[in-house]
């Protein structure tokens, strides 16, 4: 072993050491505080002033005031962080946890619509 120094070392860390993986549904990833993940939106905070979806560099984002939703596709989105930071409401915030994989593009638009209030029919 004298011969191969950097592969007898690998070849016992993984002999006696922790595996690197975690058996995932049994036990969650812990992410990082400073993790950047998915943007949600409080939708009842939310004033439908699109100054998110102006300083989206990418234009993953999406706000229509008349039918009050607000649209994210998640494969568009490069987690810059830059709606969260300029949303005067601060009802934008973002998640440690990511998006959840998809099999398409439209699986990966996340709508979210305001409910309607009290006086407003439901359409």
């Amino acid at each position: 072993m004298k011969r191969f120094p950097g592969i007898s070392r690998t070849i016992m860390r993984s002999l006696i050491g922790k595996p690197a993986t975690l058996m995932y549904p049994k036990r969650k990833r812990i992410y990082a505080s400073a993790t950047r993940g998915r943007v949600e939106n409080e939708i009842e905070e939310c004033i439908f002033c699109r100054l998110c979806e102006k300083n989206c560099p990418t234009g993953a984002l999406s706000a229509s005031k008349e039918k009050k939703e607000w649209q994210i596709d998640s494969l568009r989105c490069c987690l810059c962080r830059r709606c969260v930071e300029i949303c005067p409401k601060d009802c934008l915030t973002m998640h440690d946890a990511y998006f959840a994989p998809v099999r398409s593009r439209a699986e990966g638009v996340y709508l979210t619509v305001l409910p309607p209030g009290p006086d407003e029919p439901a359409k």
